[in-house]
């Protein structure tokens, strides 16, 4: 999608603002004993409040309102009956519609009391996407997120998962520009138009490169397995740079 008017944006950042507040009021009523239905019933309860409607639901007819992965699930995580303990790590992943107009975004939480080393992996997951982020800039390559992203991984020994992507996102939750590798990608010849809207959302881990399905339709483990976080927003590429979406409210 290529941002046209005023009111475009403006209904972009609302449902970018709604799925914010998701992850936001998910994130701090998760703590040991809860399940992950449990939490996902608190992120539906967000966004129908806000007149808004899970993306995956109604797109995809997946099984929840969101995507709650944990320990060895990496994405797409079903809610159900599992429960969450002391030092898991969990990722939720928030995309929802709200007039038309859809949004992404997520984030990775260790439960207290937590590992350093997974603490130092959440702290370089949230590092890795801002480095992907300062790269989004209208008229420069694609291909410079992958870049930079993929060179923060080198330099502090991390692994990329390299076929979990970003994607352009807007009308639809999943449309162009599709598949926007958050690793170096010497194929990548597109160009970030002024307005485009996509999302960037590196999956950084302490050994895994590939994502594979497991018994169910939906969740993806790490392979190999090893710890893995996503951090997820959606932006607009501007001639300033870029333009977060996915902000709280109090959060500009």
């Amino acid at each position: 999608m290529i941002i046209e008017t005023e009111d475009e944006l403006l209904k972009l950042k609302e449902i970018g603002r709604i799925c914010a507040n998701a992850i936001q009021i998910m994130a701090s009523s998760m703590e040991p004993g809860i399940t992950t239905q449990e939490l996902d019933d608190i992120g539906r309860k967000v966004l129908e409040s806000a007149g808004a409607r899970s993306a995956p639901e109604f797109c995809y007819q997946f099984p929840g309102a969101t995507c709650i992965s944990v320990n060895e699930e990496i994405a797409h995580g079903i809610p159900g009956s599992r429960i969450i303990r002391p030092g898991d790590l969990v990722n939720i992943d928030v995309s929802a519609e709200k007039d038309g107009f859809f949004s992404d975004t997520g984030a990775s939480f260790v439960v207290p009391p937590s590992k350093s080393k997974l603490d130092k992996l959440c702290r370089d997951g949230k590092r890795a996407l801002w480095v992907g982020l300062n790269q989004v800039k209208s008229g420069e390559p694609l291909a410079k997120i992958g870049q930079a992203i993929g060179a923060f991984a080198a330099k502090n020994r991390y692994t990329l998962v390299a076929n979990l992507a970003s994607h352009g996102v807007g009308r639809s939750l999943h449309e162009e520009p599709g598949e926007l590798s958050t690793w170096p990608d010497p194929s990548e010849k597109r160009i970030m138009t002024d307005g485009l809207v996509f999302t960037v959302e590196p999956f950084l881990s302490l050994g895994a490169t590939w994502a594979e399905g497991g018994d169910d339709a939906w969740t993806l483990y790490a392979d190999p397995q090893a710890p893995t976080v996503q951090y997820e927003h959606t932006v607009v590429a501007t001639r300033n740079g870029p333009m977060i979406l996915t902000l709280p409210d109090g959060q500009t």
